[in-house]
C-alpha cells in the first residue's frame, strides 16, 4: 500500500499527514521520527474507519512545506494540492460520513470517562493558550472549533449542543449553499487559505489530536480495562 504524506515543518519539528486518509497524522523532532511512527499510525486509522489492515506500506513524502508556525504544537496552515479540486458527490458523502463518524466517536469516549475532571497531563502552554487537560477541558476545545472551521468557507456555524449536535448543523448549512462541491480556494483567518477539503481533513485530525490525548489520559488515571478505544490507538 503506498501512502504518500504531506511533510509540515519549520526547522526540525514535523507533522507528517498521509494525503488519502483525512485525519491521520504523526508528529516528530525530525522527519525521520515521524516517518517510523506513521505504519502504527495508518494501521490504527484503517482499523477506526473498518477497511482491511494494510500490506507492504512504502511511505513517501509527495508535498514539502515549510512554514513559520510552531509545528511542534499542532499549529498548522498547510493546504494540500490534493485539496484543491472539486469533490464528487460520492467523495462528499465517503468524507462527511466519517467526519460525523469521528464526532460520534469522540463524544463516545468522552461519555465513557469515569471523573471527567481528573487527569494526568502536565500544564503546558501553546499558541492557542494552555493545553486542555481533563476530559471536560478537552472535549470542550475540541468541540468549539465548528463554528471557526465551517466559518473559514463562509459557512455560519456555531458551536451549541453535542461535538455531533454543532457539526451535523454545520454540514446542513453547508449543503444549503449553491455549488459547495466547487470546493473553492478561500482565503480566511490570519492569511491561511481553506478548501472544503481542508476543512473536513482538519475536523478528523483535529479530533485525532485530542481523542488520543484524551485516552492517553484516561487509561493512565483509570487503567486500560475501564476505558473504551474507538479510535483503535495504540499506546
Amino acid at each position: 500500500m503506498k501512502i504518500e504524506c504531506v511533510w509540515e515543518h519549520n526547522g526540525n519539528d514535523t507533522l507528517l499527514y498521509a494525503i488519502d486518509l483525512p485525519g491521520a497524522y504523526t508528529r516528530g523532532a525530525e522527519l525521520q521520527m515521524a516517518m517510523e511512527k506513521m505504519p502504527v499510525e495508518i494501521c490504527s486509522y484503517l482499523a477506526w474507519a473498518g477497511k482491511p489492515e494494510p500490506e507492504n506500506l512504502d511511505i513517501t513524502v509527495a508535498q514539502d512545506y515549510p512554514c513559520g508556525l510552531d509545528v511542534r504544537d499542532a499549529d498548522s496552515d498547510v493546504l494540500f494540492a490534493a485539496e484543491q479540486k472539486p469533490l464528487s458527490p460520492a467523495e462528499y458523502e465517503e468524507l462527511k460520513t466519517l467526519t460525523l463518524k469521528s464526532a460520534a466517536d469522540f463524544h463516545s469516549l468522552y461519555n465513557a470517562i469515569p471523573d471527567k475532571e481528573k487527569s494526568s497531563i502536565p500544564i503546558r502552554k501553546t499558541f492557542y493558550g494552555q493545553v486542555p487537560r481533563t476530559a471536560n477541558e478537552i472535549y470542550t476545545h475540541t468541540k468549539n472549533v465548528n463554528a471557526y472551521y465551517f466559518g473559514e468557507i463562509n459557512i455560519d456555524a456555531d458551536n451549541e449542543g453535542t461535538i455531533l449536535d454543532c457539526r451535523r448543523k454545520g454540514f446542513d448549512a453547508l449543503e444549503h449553499t449553491p455549488d459547495f462541491l466547487a470546493n473553492p480556494i478561500i482565503e480566511g483567518s490570519y492569511g491561511e487559505y481553506w478548501t472544503l477539503r481542508k476543512m473536513l481533513r482538519r475536523f478528523l485530525w483535529h479530533d485525532r489530536i485530542h481523542a488520543k490525548a484524551m485516552y492517553r489520559m484516561a487509561v493512565k488515571v483509570f487503567g486500560q480495562n475501564a476505558i473504551p478505544n474507538p479510535f483503535r490507538f495504540t499506546i
